[in-house]
């Protein structure tokens, strides 16, 4: 009975490939060949993992990476489809705005981070990557910024006032 109840929540995250690098190892005997891969794990509504593995071939990099993300996964608040306020995610040189958008906007970012927040389920956001724009980075640039997110009511909770004291402009 509990297989079958993993199986069904496995089903339930949808998996992206964000990136594959081919490397290659100089031996004595010459070159040896070997892949990375990057994945993108995600629920559409929320929850959101990023996975790096490593394998002699591409289908065991990339089930090596998926493996990754979903031991990596974490809930992101959301606000009607986008983020709740404006944050930058940083990775090594590489540096992601993350804006919320009004509803109808869709997700204007680009290639790494794009995967990434569709997979996660937020419909609509603007994005802007900046330094280096190497796709590994840039995905874990944006990882970086949604676990930087807090939602109303967590920050009202830190700071021990009320949900409309905060919001009251």
């Amino acid at each position: 009975m509990r297989d079958n109840d993993l199986e069904e929540k496995e089903e339930e995250f949808e998996t992206r490939v964000i990136d594959i690098n081919r490397v290659y190892r100089v031996r004595k005997g010459g070159r040896v060949l070997s892949f990375n891969a990057l994945s993108a794990v995600g629920d559409g509504n929320g929850t959101i993992g990023v996975g790096f593995g490593k394998a002699n071939e591409i289908p065991a990099a990339i089930g090596k990476s998926e493996q990754d993300a979903k031991k990596n996964l974490f809930k992101i608040p959301m606000v009607d489809g986008t983020i709740p306020h404006e944050v930058i995610g940083h990775s090594s040189a590489t540096k992601v705005l993350l804006k919320p958008a009004s509803p109808g906007t869709g997700i204007i970012a680009g290639s790494s981070v794009k995967v990434v927040l569709e997979v996660a389920g937020v419909r609509d956001i603007l994005s802007k990557s900046f330094g280096s724009r190497n796709k590994i980075n840039v995905a874990w640039a944006t990882l970086d910024g949604l676990k930087q997110l807090k939602s109303a009511e967590n920050v009202a909770q830190l700071r021990g006032k009320t949900v409309e004291e905060i919001l009251d402009w």
